[in-house]
């Protein structure tokens, strides 16, 4: 994988990860989501969540360029784990989720692992 097409693939995961952070805001600020048209009808209300699913569509189009170009069996577990990693981070840091010793330590192998793919 070349410098470049890592650097649209963490773009694609950093898109991922803030889009799934914006979607889970705009439900918490939408008090939650009641599976009915009235409950779709009011999160489709809420700002954060409409720009998270508008991200969710440029990332899609970013991946949909990584595919064209790249190994499957490299950029899929690269998205997968820098996305889970991003995700997780963000959400300590922004939502104040709660980081246990055993997801730190998760975090670190997922760390290892995805240098160990991007050098494989």
């Amino acid at each position: 994988m070349t410098l470049g097409a890592f650097g649209l693939l963490f773009l694609a995961a950093v898109l991922m990860a803030v889009a799934n952070l914006l979607i889970k805001q705009g439900i918490l600020q939408a008090g939650g989501f009641a599976f009915s048209v009235a409950g779709l009808l009011h999160l489709l209300q809420q700002p954060m969540l409409l720009a998270g699913s508008s991200l969710t569509g440029v990332a899609a189009i970013l991946w949909f360029r990584i595919l064209a170009t790249q190994k499957l069996s490299t950029c899929y577990p690269l998205f997968v784990s820098l996305t889970y990693s991003l995700i997780t981070v963000g959400a300590v840091y922004f939502l104040q989720e709660k980081m246990s010793p055993q997801k730190l330590l998760g975090l670190a192998v997922i760390v290892v692992g995805i240098t160990a793919v991007a050098r494989g």
